[in-house]
């Protein structure tokens, strides 16, 4: 098993249940795939250096896992299409 980091950016227009309700999904993805969550970092609402989508801010998530290497592909396929995901990316964790 490998670790991985996710850093998801969601929208700051969303209440805080939606918000909740995105980073649930994306939890319920990684274990779907055979990961296992070990952390979510919350960093809450951050300025942007540019625009994304006419926004200036949004919502800063990292998401600790251990998986298989075919997990995070997976993943990443399934989060592009997320409706109130800016931003994300998935990087291997050095053991």
């Amino acid at each position: 098993m490998n670790k991985y980091e996710l850093a998801v950016v969601v929208s700051a227009k969303l209440e805080d249940e939606a918000r909740a309700d995105v980073i649930e999904k994306v939890k319920a993805m990684i274990t779907r795939f055979g990961g296992n969550v070990t952390d979510v970092d919350e960093w809450g609402k951050r300025r942007f250096a540019y625009e994304i989508q006419k926004m200036k801010e949004g919502f800063y998530y990292f998401v600790h896992f251990e998986a298989e290497s075919t997990v995070p592909a997976e993943v990443e396929q399934r989060i592009r299409i997320m409706d109130n995901v800016l931003r994300y990316l998935c990087v291997k964790e050095e053991a």
